[in-house]
């Protein structure tokens, strides 16, 4: 295996010592031209690349910023890590995607990664209803952003969507199509999102004269189309059949949708489907999903530029404009589709 060129090496072969070469990577300012030009040369025909993890331990400062998703395999996600990336490379950062797979396990595991390769900082989406992974990664000092959840209780940034404005939403939609009965496909009950959800979907039902009773929950372990499909099967063995379903995510709707087609149930004449996400596949799918729409790509790109700020803060040392922790609230839009605009 070939020998990697450390710094010693450019110095050597450029004639300066390695101070200079230091300087031509990081304040190239302060070489005179000609002998920046003569290093440059030599680092680009050896190949060299600067010891990032070693620049760190000097700096004690990375660059790379953390994120911890509750499910790659969800589009929903994968444009917050689009927004996310996008303020991250504008500041000259990288980010580190990890998936939790809605396990408390795995997040504590990933956490402990990102302590260990002292990251700048970590945006979060958390799978631990209980909280004690947070309360542990706390302990490092390493700054940290709720996404997708509002800070409840504790002292940090957060961005999230109003979820219970959202349920609200879907549900009154419905409602206002002339449904009286509907189930909540509703994915773990842990999750203060699945929960939220449901709050806004007894509000709107209230609203309209209906109890909690006109409300049918389906809960399912996880929030993916397989989850959805096994929802629905269990749908169609209710002697009581609702007439329309709210589901918490796109994916469960996808699933949900894919159960009645293959039973030969027509969506939206015989059963209603909102989903929540708008996630491309939705407007995409053999019947165009309803969904309520949460702007994604830009709560990622917020919860990035609220991490950078506070990880400015901290580095500056400011004592004049300290950083101050704030919860950014984002409001959710209904997209109306083929999937709830049955003529009942």
């Amino acid at each position: 295996m070939a020998q990697s060129v450390g710094i010693k090496d450019v110095a050597r072969a450029a004639g300066v010592s390695v101070g200079t070469v230091s300087n031509v990577i990081n304040r190239p300012e302060t070489v005179a031209s000609e002998t920046r030009a003569r290093v440059q040369s030599v680092i680009d025909r050896l190949g060299y690349v600067r010891s990032e993890s070693a620049r760190q331990l000097r700096a004690g400062r990375s660059r790379i910023m953390g994120l911890l998703v509750l499910d790659m395999g969800n589009p929903f996600f994968v444009d917050v890590a689009r927004g996310a990336e996008r303020a991250a490379r504008d500041a000259g950062l990288g980010v580190m995607v990890c998936n939790s797979a809605q396990s408390a396990a795995e997040e504590a595991e990933y956490l402990s990664l990102f302590a260990e390769q002292r990251v700048r900082g970590v945006l979060l989406t958390p799978a631990d209803a209980t909280g004690r992974n947070i309360e542990t990664f706390r302990r490092h000092g390493i700054p940290f952003v709720l996404v997708d959840r509002v800070a409840e209780g504790t002292t940090e940034c957060s961005v999230s969507v109003d979820d219970v404005a959202g349920g609200a939403l879907a549900v009154r939609h419905l409602v206002d199509a002339g449904h009286r009965f509907i189930a909540y496909v509703s994915g773990p009950p842990g999750l203060n999102q699945v929960r939220d959800r449901r709050t806004g979907a007894l509000n709107a039902l209230a609203e309209a004269g209906l109890g909690p009773e006109a409300l049918r929950e389906l809960p399912t372990e996880r929030l993916d189309v397989a989850a959805g499909r096994d929802a629905g099967a269990r749908l169609l063995g209710l002697a009581d059949r609702p007439t329309a379903v709210f589901c918490a995510n796109d994916l469960l709707a996808l699933g949900v949708l894919q159960a009645m087609f293959a039973a030969g149930v027509s969506v939206p004449d015989d059963l209603a489907i909102v989903g929540y996400d708008d996630i491309e596949f939705a407007a995409a799918a053999a019947v165009p999903l309803t969904s309520v729409r949460q702007p994604a790509v830009t709560m990622g790109a917020l919860a990035a530029e609220l991490l950078l700020e506070e990880t400015e803060a901290e580095a500056a040392e400011s004592t004049t404009r300290p950083h101050e922790h704030r919860r950014v609230v984002l409001q959710p839009e209904l997209v109306v589709r083929n999937s709830s605009l049955s003529a009942r």
